[in-house]
């Protein structure tokens, strides 16, 4: 992989859209006015976005010394957001989905550190911390089992296998963080975004806040500078450094006065993981059908029947005895396909926007709310909604692993 520049102070966001855009039509995919307008006027968008979009998981059942402490957690918690890729694995062994075992293991860093082991979520605590207390945190195993080569019958356990690899990815984005935060004087994560923050209070506009502190988080920490470069063609997706920036307005910004400046995110693109694009994909928004390497990954996905069926009222709930079933493995990609997939959902959801602005003025009064959404709620109603609805849990979702970002 060539070098990929920064882009350019001041113009990340638009980067983010541009290269999104340009990426999604280069890659053959499509998505048509019908296409979209068919999703924002279906029953299943209609019926459920008020309620799912608020569903944004970052209520902390947690005790805060201060605004600085719950900022620097949330820092961590949003430097963690990934391990999609790993997901089946953690349904195995953990019983819980990559988000729910990031937020488990940002709280037990958490909660041991106010119990007096030394302040773990530091700069030097995340600098020092190793994948073994990781694994202890999220309750993982990292042994993977084999046959023992000469001896029938007998199992042996070594250090390997899925989750092994991502525990060490966790500990080696926060081990590099810490490194870089202590070698800047900042005693934690949190230290540093308000910095950020306060220097993005500047600004006037605070939709141009928003530039300061993303520029900032990208420029410093490899483990938001989430960028690529597929087909000599840069994309730009910053998933991790959007979600803090959108998470810090959900937590602060109802303050009065809040305790730092808080940038308006209401025009932020999506922060796009495997769950966006998938389900985009499913609910027919994104058409593969010109592209068969892409389209091959999804070859279930699109009919008009089935697409009808999901956009359709959620099927009546079941009750269930015994422990849930895992969830399938969707297909496995590579990291061009990943870029391409969530490149396009960022555009998909720019465009579902314009189109759900066009409703303002229509004489259906019961959707004229649909003109006055945002992207962050788009985004959360597409995240939260693959989980409310028993059809759409069963849906595929991509993988990819040995990835930080998402």
């Amino acid at each position: 992989m060539s070098f990929i520049p920064f882009p350019p102070p001041g113009g990340y966001i638009n980067a983010i859209r541009k290269s999104s855009e340009a990426l999604r039509i280069a890659s053959g995919i499509s998505i048509t006015p019908e296409h979209v307008k068919r999703l924002i006027y279906s029953e299943a968008f209609v019926g459920s976005f008020k309620r799912v979009s608020k569903h944004h998981g970052l209520a902390m059942p947690l005790s805060f010394s201060s605004s600085l402490d719950e900022l620097n957690f949330l820092s961590v918690l949003s430097l963690l957001n990934f391990a999609s890729g790993y997901r089946v694995p953690l349904h195995a062994q953990t019983g819980r989905g990559a988000w729910d075992s990031i937020r488990a293991l940002a709280f037990s860093l958490f909660i041991t550190s106010t119990s007096g082991e030394g302040d773990l979520l530091s700069s030097r605590g995340l600098q020092a911390i190793n994948a073994s207390k990781i694994a202890e945190f999220m309750g993982i195993n990292m042994h993977a089992e084999r046959p023992h080569e000469s001896i029938p019958g007998v199992i042996v356990g070594e250090l390997g296998g899925p989750l092994y690899e991502l525990v060490n990815l966790i500990a080696s984005v926060l081990n590099e963080t810490g490194h870089i935060l202590v070698s800047g004087g900042y005693v934690n994560l949190g230290s540093f975004v308000a910095e950020a923050l306060n220097e993005g209070g500047k600004v006037a506009d605070k939709e141009a806040a928003v530039e300061v502190v993303l520029e900032r988080l990208v420029r410093a920490f490899p483990g938001f500078r989430d960028m690529y470069e597929v087909n000599g063609q840069p994309i730009y997706c910053f998933k991790k450094a959007l979600f803090l920036i959108h998470g810090i307005s959900i937590r602060f910004g109802s303050l009065a006065p809040p305790p730092f400046p808080i940038p308006s995110t209401s025009n932020l693109p999506v922060f796009s993981d495997n769950v966006l694009p998938s389900l985009l994909i499913h609910l027919g928004v994104l058409d593969l059908s010109a592209n068969p390497s892409l389209s091959s990954l999804f070859p279930q996905a699109g009919s008009d029947q089935t697409v009808i069926s999901l956009l359709g009222p959620p099927p009546p709930k079941t009750v269930t005895g015994g422990p849930k079933p895992l969830p399938k493995e969707g297909p496995k990609l590579t990291v061009d396909q990943s870029y391409i997939f969530r490149a396009a959902s960022i555009n998909a959801c720019d465009i579902i926007i314009e189109a759900a602005r066009s409703v303002e003025g229509t004489e259906n009064e019961d959707v004229e709310w649909i003109s006055r959404i945002t992207l962050p709620d788009l985004d959360m109603w597409l995240w939260a909604v693959a989980k409310d609805r028993r059809d759409y849990r069963a849906l595929e979702r991509f993988a990819m692993t040995d990835t930080v970002y998402f």
